[in-house]
C-alpha cells in the first residue's frame, strides 16, 4: 500500500551513523531533522554529509531539515545539583545572581528581560510546565514567586509564561549565525522557533536568501501569540512554506486541554492556505525506552493523519532512544493502518466554491477532481520544475498517488515533505515533445507502479524549465499510443 503521510525523524547521538542512518532511510524516513540547539556546526555539516551518501546510494530523494534554537528562556544552574521546590514555598528568579549560584530559594536567569515581561498575576511554567509558579512582586530584577506546583529543578531548564506574551524575539544571534551554516550546507527546509508574526518569517527567509540558502521556510508554531487569532495564525502559515505544530512548548503557553482542538485547526488552515504541515512532540514518546507504543500513542500519530497533516515527527525517541529503527517501523505501520481509513471518505474537500488566480492551480484542483471521481484512475504524474504543481495537488483529500517528475535533486528533495507525493527523476528537455507523455508512463510501468489498462492523469507545462508554468491536462490510458 502507497504510504501518503511523510516521517520525519531527528538525528541525535543514537541515530547519527551511516549505518543507523541508512537504516532509518529504510524504514521509512523522508526528512532528517538536525536540531541545531545540540552540537556544533562541524558536526552537521558531517551528519548532512552522511544523510546525502545513504540516501544516494538508495535512489532516494530526503530532505534535511534544520531546525534553528531560537530564544528560549531558561534558567541558569545550581551551585550543588537539582533542587526539589515544594508547593507552597517562595521561589526568587533573579536576574542579578550569578550563573552557577542556584539553590532551593533561588536561581538565575539567561534571559534578564524576563524581569520587565513579568507582573504580579502572572503563572510562569517551568521544566516544560512540570514546575507551576505564581508571580507575587517584582523588584530590582528579581522575580518574587510562589510554587504552585512543585517538584524537582534542575540545570538550565526552560521557562514559559502561560499565555505567552514574552518580548524575546524569535532570532537570537546563535540563530543568526547557524542561517549561515545552514545556507551552506544547502539544507532543505529552515525551521524558524517562536515565531510571533509573519514579520518574523519573513526576517528568517531574508537572512537565508542574504546567506545563498535555497530552501523552505517552516515557522514553529509554539508560542500564544501565534494562536490568538485567525489573522495572526494565517499570517505565519502564508509568509511560510510550511508549519510545524511544535506541541511541547504550545501545549505549556495554552494549557493541555485546548492543544487538540488548536492542532486541528492549524492543520486545516495550513492545508486550506496551500501549505505543508508537520505534527511534533512526544508522538512515539514512550519508544525512548520501549520497543513498542502505548495504544495512546497509536490514536494520537492516527488522528494526526486523519486529520491530515503531510508529516509526523519523530524527536528523542530517535535521537536518543533505544529503539529508533523500530519506532519509525511502527510509525509506518500506523500510518498505513490510519490510511486505511482515511481512503474511505467520499472524495474529500473539493473546494468548488473557490475561485483560483493561476492557471497552475486551476490544472492542480483539476486534475484532484478528476481523479477522485473518473473511475480507472491509478496515478497522477506531475512534471514540475519547482515542485509547486504537487504540492498544490497534495492539499486535497485522495488516495492517488501524485508522482512529481523532475530532473531537479533539490527539487526532488523538496517534495519529499508533501502528503501523497513521490518523486521520480525524469528530465523531460532530453526527449522529443511527443515522446516525453509516452515515456512518462513507461517509466512507472516498468517500477511496476501501473500497469496496462490503467488510467493516468498527467499535468505540465507547454515551455520547459518554465516556473509556474503547468498549464495543460491529459487523461491517457496505459499501454495505449500516448501522444
Amino acid at each position: 500500500m502507497f504510504r501518503r503521510t511523510k516521517i520525519v525523524a531527528t538525528v541525535g547521538p543514537a541515530s547519527s551513523s551511516e549505518d543507523m542512518l541508512g537504516r532509518l532511510i529504510d524504514a521509512g524516513v523522508n526528512v532528517f531533522r538536525l536540531n541545531f540547539s545540540h552540537g556544533s556546526a562541524d558536526t552537521h555539516r558531517d551528519t548532512a554529509a552522511r544523510i546525502r551518501r545513504q540516501a544516494a546510494a538508495r535512489q532516494k530523494a530526503v530532505a534535511i531539515l534544520a531546525d534553528l534554537q531560537g530564544p528560549k528562556i531558561r534558567i541558569a544552574r545550581f551551585a550543588d545539583g537539582a533542587v526539589m521546590l515544594k508547593t507552597g514555598q517562595h521561589f526568587t528568579l533573579d536576574t542579578t545572581l550569578a550563573d552557577q549560584a542556584g539553590d532551593d530559594a533561588r536561581v538565575g536567569l539567561d534571559y534578564p528581560e524576563l524581569a520587565n515581561d513579568s507582573q504580579p498575576g502572572d503563572i510562569l511554567l517551568l521544566n516544560d510546565g512540570l514546575i507551576e509558579m505564581r508571580v507575587e512582586s517584582v523588584d530590582a530584577g528579581r522575580i518574587q514567586c510562589v510554587v504552585t506546583a512543585g517538584g524537582r529543578l534542575s540545570d538550565n531548564k526552560g521557562i514559559n509564561r502561560q499565555g505567552g506574551g514574552l518580548s524575546a524575539r524569535a532570532l537570537t544571534e546563535k540563530d543568526r549565525d547557524d542561517i549561515i551554516t545552514a545556507a551552506e550546507m544547502d539544507v532543505d527546509y529552515l525551521a524558524l522557533s517562536f515565531p510571533r508574526d509573519a514579520t518574523d518569517v519573513d526576517e528568517a527567509r531574508s537572512l537565508f536568501r542574504d546567506a545563498g540558502g535555497e530552501g523552505g521556510v517552516v515557522a514553529k508554531i509554539e508560542r500564544a501569540e501565534a494562536v490568538a487569532d485567525n489573522d495572526t495564525l494565517d499570517g505565519i502559515i502564508l509568509a511560510s512554506d510550511g508549519v510545524m505544530v511544535a506541541r511541547g512548548d504550545l501545549a505549556v503557553e495554552i494549557g493541555d486541554a485546548e492543544l487538540v482542538g488548536v492542532q486541528k485547526h492549524i492543520i486545516q488552515r495550513a492545508r486550506a492556505l496551500d501549505r505543508f504541515v508537520i505534527t511534533a512532540t512526544q508522538m512515539m514518546e514512550s519508544m525512548i525506552n520501549s520497543p513498542q507504543p502505548t495504544r495512546a500513542e497509536v490514536s494520537d500519530v492516527a488522528n494526526a493523519v486523519l486529520d491530515g497533516t503531510d508529516a509526523v515527527m519523530l524527536s528523542a525517541e530517535t535521537a536518543v532512544g533505544e529503539y529508533p529503527e523500530a519506532t519509525v517501523n511502527a510509525m509506518a505501520r500506523i500510518i498505513l493502518g490510519a490510511e486505511r481509513t482515511y481512503q474511505t471518505y467520499p472524495g474529500g474537500a473539493q473546494r468548488l466554491h473557490e475561485h483560483f488566480s493561476r492557471v497552475d492551480e486551476s490544472i492542480a484542483m483539476a486534475a484532484m477532481y478528476v481523479a477522485n471521481r473518473l473511475p480507472g484512475v491509478r496515478a497522477i504524474i506531475a512534471m514540475t520544475e519547482t515542485g509547486n504543481t504537487p504540492q498544490l495537488m497534495s492539499r486535497m483529500r485522495s488516495g492517488m498517488p501524485i508522482f512529481a517528475f523532475t530532473p531537479h535533486p533539490r527539487t526532488q528533495r523538496r517534495v519529499a515533505i508533501y502528503r501523497g507525493v513521490e518523486t521520480i527523476a525524469f528530465d523531460s528537455a532530453s526527449l522529443p515533445h511527443d515522446r516525453v507523455n509516452q515515456e512518462a508512463v513507461a517509466t512507472l510501468q516498468r517500477q511496476g507502479l501501473v500497469q496496462d489498462g490503467d488510467t493516468i492523469i498527467i499535468t505540465k507545462g507547454d515551455y520547459v524549465s518554465a516556473h509556474g508554468g503547468t498549464n495543460a491536462l491529459k487523461i491517457v490510458t496505459v499501454g495505449d499510443v500516448i501522444r
